[in-house]
């Protein structure tokens, strides 16, 4: 069997959709045209901008009155409920080098990020150990996928090797069952939780992806921790740029994504199309996001600083278009449908009413950051998109969704797969 390459156009296209700079200049395009009132579905209202940014200082001080806020990161649900996870974990890897501690930091971070698309309403974990006796924590979402997905790992479940558990590597990952993920996340009738097959799936073939790209995985036992390693190499003077582990991530976990746009043969990914844009040269019509790269290029940043590196050109990463950072944009009227049909039913991520939202959520994340460093008197190296995020935009979004509905839900619904939000 022979394999065409892809032409130097088609390469072009692929690298620069892949980059933060086309995510901003097409999600630009089309806040201009919302800023003109030339979208079908949404208008912006950039009145509402300094009340937006008020909102979301308020909530930042709640958490951190000092504004020493961290990262953006899975890390941060694992700390939830002042529980010692984390201490336990470096229990766990006691003995072992910084490096081999920060490899299995990026195995367990890289499974739990990709397991964090929304869980749905009526999903929860009960984590056995906590609170009364005999009377778990509940967790719910992002913190309950988060848990879950920490106990798994610690569990060994993504390992193919007993006398290693924590790890995951391609084996475990290709071998891991619906059964096993699903009494992991204690899924059941009374207990659903939204898209466990695409879950799977997609952590399956994750586990081909790690034997398709050895470079970037290592061999001839390839295990997603291996991608520090990688990146270690890119390093230059104890400096790594932010948008360079983007990039690893897009390249070495590319093709894991199912039913996406490709390009001559390379997938895509978190890549949508929007007709309202000019269709006057190959694929200029393609919206890219990245969102779950780009979280999951967030929370490898900590494991990076310990050993040692300094992380720079944070903000040439986006803000995460998510259904918590453009909730809130609708919440408090930044953005305004103009469609009945947007808050009246549930959409696909592909339908142009989501890619519409997503993509003036990632410039409104932008002009809320500058107008909340404006009022704090702050620079973009003080309080970094990233920082913002977390203190911040996403908090603010979940906060103002229970003040308006009884259930927390985000304003507009969206019909997930389990592998995009």
């Amino acid at each position: 069997m022979t394999f065409k390459l892809p032409s130097p156009e088609d390469s072009a296209a692929i690298a620069y959709l892949r980059s933060p700079t086309a995510i901003r200049d097409r999600c630009g395009q089309l806040f201009e045209l919302a800023c003109a009132d030339k979208l079908r579905y949404f208008r912006c209202d950039l009145s509402q901008l300094e009340r937006v940014a008020e909102y979301v200082i308020h909530v930042t001080r709640e958490s951190y009155p000092d504004l020493n806020v961290p990262f953006h990161s899975r890390w941060r649900h694992f700390e939830v409920g002042g529980s010692s996870r984390l201490a336990d974990l470096e229990a766990k890897l006691d003995g072992l080098t910084p490096l081999q501690k920060a490899q299995a930091k990026f195995d367990l971070v890289i499974v739990s990020v990709l397991l964090d698309a929304g869980a749905g309403d009526r999903w929860q974990y009960v984590e056995s150990g906590t609170g009364e006796p005999g009377n778990g924590q509940v967790w719910r979402r992002s913190e309950g996928l988060a848990i879950a997905s920490f106990h798994a790992f610690c569990q060994g479940i993504f390992s193919s090797d007993p006398s290693q558990p924590l790890q995951a590597d391609a084996i475990g990952l290709q071998t891991l069952t619906e059964d096993a993920l699903r009494n992991a996340f204690q899924v059941s009738t009374e207990n659903p939780l939204v898209g466990v097959q695409g879950r799977l799936k997609l952590l399956q073939r994750l586990g081909e992806a790690l034997q398709q790209h050895p470079t970037v995985f290592g061999s001839p036992s390839p295990r997603s921790g291996s991608l520090i390693n990688y990146l270690l190499a890119q390093t230059r003077h104890g400096q790594l740029e932010a948008s360079t582990v983007l990039s690893a991530v897009l390249f070495g976990l590319g093709d894991i994504w199912s039913g996406r746009l490709t390009i001559a043969g390379t997938n895509l990914g978190d890549v949508w199309v929007h007709s309202a844009l000019p269709n006057d040269r190959p694929y200029s019509q393609l919206v890219p996001f990245h969102k779950l790269s780009q979280w999951l290029t967030y929370s490898l940043l900590e494991p990076l600083q310990t050993v040692g590196l300094d992380i720079i050109g944070l903000d040439r990463l986006t803000g995460l278009p998510e259904y918590r950072n453009g909730g809130l944009c609708v919440d408090l009227g930044l953005l305004q449908s103009k469609d009945p049909i947007v808050l009246q039913q549930a959409h696909l991520p592909s339908s142009e009413v989501i890619v519409e939202w997503r993509a003036l959520t990632v410039i409104l994340l932008d002009r809320i950051a500058e107008t909340i460093r404006q009022q704090l008197n702050l620079t973009a190296t003080d309080l970094p998109l990233v920082k913002i995020l977390q203190g911040g935009t996403w908090t603010a979004g979940r906060q103002i969704a229970a003040e308006r509905r009884p259930n927390g839900s985000a304003p507009i619904q969206i019909e997930s797969d389990g592998t995009v939000f």
